[in-house]
């Protein structure tokens, strides 16, 4: 099999040996850092999360991360045990502690709690939630452009697993990536439940046709954090950019591609399903779209 890179490959950092992570209103040594087995979301996935990026001292666009990780848990019925503010000082606690500034990602996990038997229903979670803040220094270090796979799992409809939600349940999006691996590829490139072109499994996806930008509607799609920024510097900018539904033929003749999210920002794509997109490396619009993100980021954390 090709050399495989993923969409969150970072240098090694021996830092992260001795991070400190938060579980439950305690800030503890990696090695102390654990919950039940009990846990519902060890036992079923049952739970929800936010990834985050420090930049400068300062999480870059906390409002909607926190926003949505609320939003979530309503949709999920997860009651959380903190409000907003103490959702934040938790995040910036366990900051301090590890007395970072840079270069970092957090995920920040909350699940229904610890149940008293190991059963589905929702009312055998009797202690939680539980919500836990991991913290590392990884700075994004992909030695090439990503190559994609498209695979028959699909981002279904809302009343099955809303692909809208950030829930611990990815296993969908696993097999996917297994998929796209077991075809030599880096990532999957996941159609909707019409046959458009969609996602991959863990990043949401942009094609560049004749200067224009293009993803998908986003109704079968994580809404994300970092697509929408996409969408918003490049209007701001007059970059044409369509939601719309499009083929794998559009995508096969794009002259460039891009995935987009909060580790990575903007992760180029060289290769859809054996095909060359444009001449396989980063294109000027995604240099020019990498550019004006960047600069996004420092006013929202100066």
């Amino acid at each position: 099999m090709p050399d495989v890179v993923t969409t969150h490959q970072t240098a090694d950092d021996i830092r992260n040996d001795a991070i400190l992570i938060y579980v439950d209103g305690r800030i503890v040594p990696k090695s102390e850092a654990v919950v039940s087995v009990y846990d519902s979301g060890f036992m079923l996935g049952d739970g929800v999360w936010e990834g985050l990026r420090l930049y400068n001292g300062h999480w870059a666009f906390l409002d909607e991360h926190i926003d949505r990780l609320f939003e979530a848990a309503k949709a999920i019925d997860l009651t959380m045990s903190l409000d907003r503010a103490g959702v934040i000082a938790a995040l910036e606690a366990t900051r301090a502690a590890n007395g970072m500034t840079q270069d970092v990602h957090a995920r920040l996990m909350v699940t229904r709690g610890v149940k008293i038997r190991p059963f589905q229903h929702p009312s055998l979670s009797r202690s939680g939630p539980t919500m836990v803040i991991i913290m590392e220094h990884s700075k994004p270090e992909i030695p090439r452009p990503i190559r994609l796979a498209t695979v028959p799992h699909l981002r279904g409809l809302p009343m099955t697993q809303d692909p809208k939600l950030n829930s611990h349940s990815k296993l969908n999006c696993i097999l996917a990536c297994i998929a796209a691996e077991k075809a030599g590829a880096d990532e999957a490139l996941m159609l909707d439940v019409h046959g458009f072109v969609n996602t991959t499994n863990a990043c949401n996806f942009f094609i560049v046709r004749k200067g224009a930008v293009w993803t998908s509607t986003g109704d079968y799609c994580m809404n994300g954090i970092t697509r929408q920024k996409v969408i918003d510097v490049c209007r701001a900018d007059g970059i044409p950019v369509f939601e719309r539904n499009y083929s794998l033929v559009d995508a096969y003749g794009a002259q460039e591609a891009f995935l987009t999210g909060t580790f990575g920002a903007q992760t180029p794509v060289g290769d859809i399903d054996g095909r060359m997109i444009g001449d396989g490396q980063m294109g000027a619009i995604t240099v020019r779209i990498r550019q004006l993100y960047k600069d996004l980021v420092a006013r929202e954390v100066r």
